[in-house]
């Protein structure tokens, strides 16, 4: 480990005045975020490179965080996303026949900073009581006074563009050959076996806010040959490329900050299939006319109950977003709400009455339940060839 000698050269600031001071991990650095926790008892790898959390200091409610180590395979992104991570425990020992490093050392490589040995459970409550909370962490023994100011007086997350500092630089087709989506199975089991078999492909550009590469996978083995194009590229851009579809991923920061993306998915709306998932399910709610609110704590974790309304069904599912869409505003604007959250009641899923554009607000490629919601990039298939079919038929 980074400190040897066991003292507590690292603390974690919090604006409402909470100080934690802990064991550093990971880089020597002090960064500023926004303080939120995530109730996930495994997963940890896809939580430190999912760019949702760009911007953001994530505290784990499960006690030990990396017995299985990192490896390359399961990362979501080109390396970890969030700007420091806090833990009650940093597993000494990492075993797993995949694992190619530690947790103390993927972050070391990548400039983050850790902080363990803190009570993760207080952290957690605070947040619950007094919301997301603007932080400082910091493993460069600055005292406690300093990461406090440093904390209070950081901009926060509303109103900011963090999904620019994520999205592709270019355009480019995901995966080609298959040879990346294909699915993790144990020899001699059918574990993540696929159900759904499209018989035809279809070609669907994907905007990038900030996109999780299981969700391109899932989008590959479910018949879609995807083009990724960066968040600002253009309607005409998009068109250019003929596409059956538009997908819309998720990403971080205030959806409300993104208005070149609301304008081109509003000009791609009548013309398009469109599937957005997350962020893109807030850029959908804000491309029709309606709005959305940050929420006091947001959802962060693989076990957020939903139901959808129409067919009666709970799911489990995975959730990460601070930020919600305004369900009388969806409905005023058109829009018929699918699917809501049993822990708040907030809009979960949602499509359009007069067009073939549904969205959710949680994870389906993220093992949820562990696959109570793979069936909607079936769905979305699904939907993709019956309107090909119109267009031909008209």
């Amino acid at each position: 480990m980074s400190n040897p000698n066991k003292i507590r050269d690292a603390v974690l600031a919090l604006e409402d005045g909470s100080v934690f001071r802990g064991f550093s991990f990971g880089a020597t650095a002090t960064i500023m975020g926004e303080a939120v926790f995530n109730t996930g008892m495994t997963g940890y790898q896809e939580t430190l490179t999912d760019p949702s959390y760009f911007g953001q200091i994530v505290t784990m409610t499960a006690p030990q965080i990396g017995n299985y180590g990192i490896n390359k395979e399961d990362e979501e992104s080109d390396g970890p996303k969030v700007s420091g991570f806090v833990v009650r425990e940093l597993s000494p020992v990492v075993s797993n026949w995949r694992a190619t490093q530690s947790v103390n050392e993927y972050l070391t490589k990548h400039s983050i900073p850790g902080i363990q040995g803190v009570d993760t459970r207080a952290i957690t409550k605070i947040i619950r009581v007094h919301g997301a909370l603007k932080a400082c962490l910091s493993t460069e023994g600055i005292s406690d006074k300093e990461a406090l100011e440093r904390a209070k007086d950081w901009d926060g997350i509303v109103g900011k563009d963090f999904v620019k500092e994520v999205t592709c630089s270019q355009s480019y087709t995901w995966d080609p050959t298959g040879e990346k989506s294909k699915v993790f199975t144990v020899e001699g089991t059918d574990l993540n076996k696929e159900d759904y078999k499209p018989t035809e492909i279809h070609k669907l550009v994907a905007f990038d806010l900030g996109a999780k590469r299981a969700i391109y996978k899932n989008l590959k083995r479910h018949g879609f040959e995807v083009i990724v194009l960066p968040a600002n590229a253009t309607a005409e851009e998009a068109r250019s490329h003929q596409p059956d579809a538009i997908f819309l991923s998720n990403g971080p920061g205030d959806p409300s900050a993104l208005t070149y993306t609301h304008e081109t998915v509003q000009s791609l709306l009548s013309d398009f299939p469109i599937f957005g998932i997350c962020l893109g399910h807030q850029v959908l709610t804000h491309a029709i006319g309606a709005d959305t609110y940050k929420l006091k704590f947001g959802h962060r974790g693989g076990n957020q109950p939903v139901k959808n309304i129409e067919t009666e069904r709970v799911a489990i599912t995975s959730q990460n977003h601070g930020f919600a869409s305004n369900k009388e505003k969806l409905e005023e604007m058109g829009a018929i709400i699918t699917e809501y959250n049993l822990n708040d009641q907030t809009v979960s899923g949602m499509r359009l009455r007069e067009l073939p554009v549904f969205s959710v607000q949680y994870h389906p490629e993220a093992a949820p339940g562990p696959n109570d919601a793979t069936h909607l990039f079936a769905t979305f298939h699904k939907l993709v060839t019956k309107e090909k079919k119109k267009k031909k038929s008209a």
